[in-house]
């Protein structure tokens, strides 16, 4: 009987064990016993055994929470990590070799941002960027080395949205994989493999979540694609912890009625702060002021949870927001039930130079609210009274 992936999100569980339990179980082990010294040597011959040999390599908790995401995601095979940034770097280092090129957008998280420039040219591995509202000046950035297109979309902090669809056209006909990071949206509201990428990958840790508490990652795509994917984190050990895997696996159980109430919460947020005098500009996928507003309401079921906005005045300004806030959480997490405000110039997006920043619309006063599931109303009036201490 066929599902929706709402009902999926819930039903898909390990197999009942003799207690006969409703909810899943946890499987906290570290490995698992053979009935023959025959059937040990045969789990260990053949990689394509479904059978579980060590938590590093499977395990059914984390099996339950990979099946659960590439079944909304619409895609073949998973494998998860221990957090999102184990999912990116496994991506990498998994697809790329030593002469090979990548192209990845220049508006991405620090961290990646930070092993793009480092640490990827220590093994010979190049990379270029270029501009989310340009994508037209990706072709003159295809080498014949070129080996992966990897982007965020809506991008962080930024919310630069692409057209997925075109851009995985173009990767086709030039025979580049073709990497989605979809953290910011979750299967929820958008499916990249349905117009075209061929790997999507989530932190976790962020709206997956949902309520701040454990690290992951995972990446779904083709079985042809996350074998070789897997077999890198066997082997290197980047592996999602059981336990994380089953908080995460029962929070995909409210993941659409949460995206649904975060983006209803940002909408709000966003058309409130539009015209405030002390803001200089908002940004919401779903604000028809946004650039690629059009692009976002063809790809996305709505806007998502995450708003941001220009204080006047800059850094200081900036600062004394964060400050004013009473409610709203001052962290650099995103993604949770509460409310979250950071200021990405100073903290997650430090590391890069100021003209890197501009480059990337990370502009001094840029504020970054994760809006959470508060009345909005409650969310609403603790950012006014903070905008007028600035």
């Amino acid at each position: 009987m066929s599902q929706h992936r709402e009902t999926k999100a819930i039903r898909i569980q390990t197999p009942k064990t003799g207690e006969k339990e409703h909810a899943t179980p946890l499987f906290l082990t570290s490995s698992f016993t053979y009935n023959s010294a025959e059937e040990m040597a045969a789990a260990f011959a053949d990689d394509s055994l479904d059978v579980n040999i060590y938590s590093r390599f499977s395990n059914p908790t984390v099996d339950e929470f990979i099946a659960k995401i590439a079944a909304l995601e619409e895609a073949e095979d998973g494998i998860a990590t221990g957090t999102g940034m184990a999912a990116i770097f496994s991506t990498f280092m998994t697809f790329l070799s030593k002469g090979d090129h990548i192209i990845s957008a220049s508006a991405v998280f620090g961290s990646t941002h930070t092993i793009l420039t480092k640490y990827l040219p220590k093994w010979g591995i190049e990379s270029s960027y270029f501009n989310m509202s340009q994508p037209e000046s990706i072709t003159a950035l295809i080498r014949p080395n070129t080996k992966m297109l990897y982007l965020e979309t809506p991008s962080n902090p930024g919310l630069d949205i692409i057209d997925i669809e075109e851009t995985a056209k173009l990767c086709k006909k030039h025979n580049i994989l073709f990497v989605v990071d979809n953290c910011f949206a979750t299967p929820a509201v958008q499916q990249p493999i349905r117009f075209g990428a061929d790997l999507v990958l989530h932190s976790a840790t962020k709206f997956i979540d949902g309520q701040g508490r454990v690290l992951g990652g995972v990446v779904v795509g083709r079985k042809e694609l996350i074998n070789p994917l897997y077999l890198f984190v066997r082997n290197t050990g980047p592996s999602l912890s059981p336990f994380n895997a089953w908080i995460l696996s029962k929070s995909l159980e409210t993941l659409f009625i949460r995206m649904d109430k975060h983006a209803d919460n940002a909408l709000k947020l966003a058309k409130s702060l539009d015209n405030h005098p002390k803001v200089s500009k908002v940004k919401y996928p779903f604000l028809e002021t946004h650039p690629q507003y059009v692009i976002a309401k063809k790809q996305m079921n709505n806007g998502g949870g995450i708003v941001t906005f220009e204080v006047k005045g800059g850094v200081d300004a900036g600062r004394k927001f964060l400050n004013a806030l009473q409610m709203i959480s001052v962290t650099n997490n995103l993604g949770d039930s509460r409310s979250i405000a950071s200021h990405p110039a100073s903290t997650t997006h430090s590391k890069l130079t100021e003209a890197e920043r501009n480059e990337v619309g990370i502009t001094p006063g840029l504020i970054r609210i994760s809006v959470g599931l508060e009345h909005p109303e409650d969310i609403l009036n603790d950012i006014l009274q903070a905008l007028e201490k600035c």
